[in-house]
């Protein structure tokens, strides 16, 4: 079975910061949500070493890593979604 057939991509960034760490942020329009997940959005955003990440994969759905430990997710909208991990990754900056 192939999932997500006929996914879209409708934002993707990435940026590579002096010190070296990798912010990325990939989201995707899916015409069927993925399996755990009740929206028809597949995401993946990540800065650091997985210091901060939110994804919804296959199985698990929406959920977020932080600092090493993984926690459920309520997704509401894309920028909501975009605004949270900018949020999370403010607070570790600002420590």
């Amino acid at each position: 079975m192939i999932d997500n057939i006929g996914a879209k991509l409708i934002y993707r960034h990435k940026s590579i910061f002096p010190e070296g760490s990798i912010m990325e942020m990939i989201i995707w329009f899916v015409p069927i949500p993925v399996k755990g997940s009740v929206h028809p959005y597949k995401y993946r955003l990540f800065w650091g070493r997985r210091i901060v990440g939110y994804d919804n994969e296959r199985g698990k759905g929406d959920h977020c890593h932080l600092d090493g430990r993984e926690y459920p997710y309520r997704f509401i909208s894309v920028e909501t979604l975009i605004a949270d991990f900018y949020s999370e990754i403010d607070r570790r900056i600002a420590k």
